[in-house]
């Protein structure tokens, strides 16, 4: 997933913090316990412009899906939540992603009340088995790095166009149905994008984003189940 065809202005609301991008060459690896880069890797931070103290922290944790609904779900969550975005092509799987995790939680020094979670659209040449493997490990990297906060867990979205290794819509299913598993074993709230996005398969704008229409609707049920965990 490049950047290019991916970035939907998202610091419109808040500004870039940090932007990596790298292409790279190294050889795919079988060991579940080493990175297996995609052709581009990035990570993408974006903070409030002037985060209000005396409102809770909200980080969306994804990928480009989440990236692309971020402005919406700041928008929504308007004098209700700081709203911060931690996105990375680093899939489930790669030890990288705890590192940048860590990373961008020193680098805000903030409690977060919710976190929103899902990092689905990268790591196809894991297989499942390596996802499953790797998933408690996931979740334990966001307890240790934020350890005060209400998690949230989102589906992964399906896709329009199915491509070898993945994704595909198949790849999909048995990676929600993993996920789901282990998040239900935890008593984690699900936003379900999966079954949201089912119901328009008309509000692809790619063969796994989706257009304005999508994004805006995929953002106001994200806000509305995080507006749940902020009252409660």
């Amino acid at each position: 997933m490049g950047i290019a065809s991916t970035f939907r202005g998202s610091v419109v609301l808040a500004p870039l913090l940090w932007l990596f991008s790298i292409q790279a060459g190294a050889p795919l690896l079988a060991q579940a316990a080493a990175s297996i880069p995609e052709e581009i890797e990035w990570t993408w931070g974006v903070r409030p412009l002037e985060p209000d103290a005396a409102l809770p922290n909200v980080l969306l944790l994804g990928d480009s899906i989440t990236r692309a609904y971020y402005p919406t779900v700041a928008r929504e969550l308007a004098g209700l939540a700081n709203v911060y975005l931690f996105a990375t092509s680093a899939s489930i799987g790669d030890p990288r992603m705890k590192h940048l995790l860590a990373e961008f939680a020193k680098l805000q020094g903030v409690q977060f009340r919710v976190v929103h979670f899902n990092n689905g659209m990268h790591g196809w040449a894991y297989d499942e088995a390596q996802y499953a493997a790797a998933f408690p490990a996931f979740l334990r990297a966001i307890r240790r790095t934020m350890p005060s906060a209400r998690l949230v867990w989102a589906t992964c979205t399906p896709v329009k166009y199915e491509s070898s290794p993945g994704p595909t819509n198949a790849r999909v299913d048995r990676r929600n149905a993993i996920a789901k598993a282990l998040i239900d074993a935890r008593r984690i709230p699900i936003d379900d994008q999966h079954a949201l996005m089912q119901r328009h398969p008309d509000a692809f704008e790619d063969a796994v984003h989706f257009n304005a229409a999508g994004v805006e609707i995929q953002g106001v049920q994200a806000a509305m189940t995080i507006k749940g965990l902020l009252q409660n």
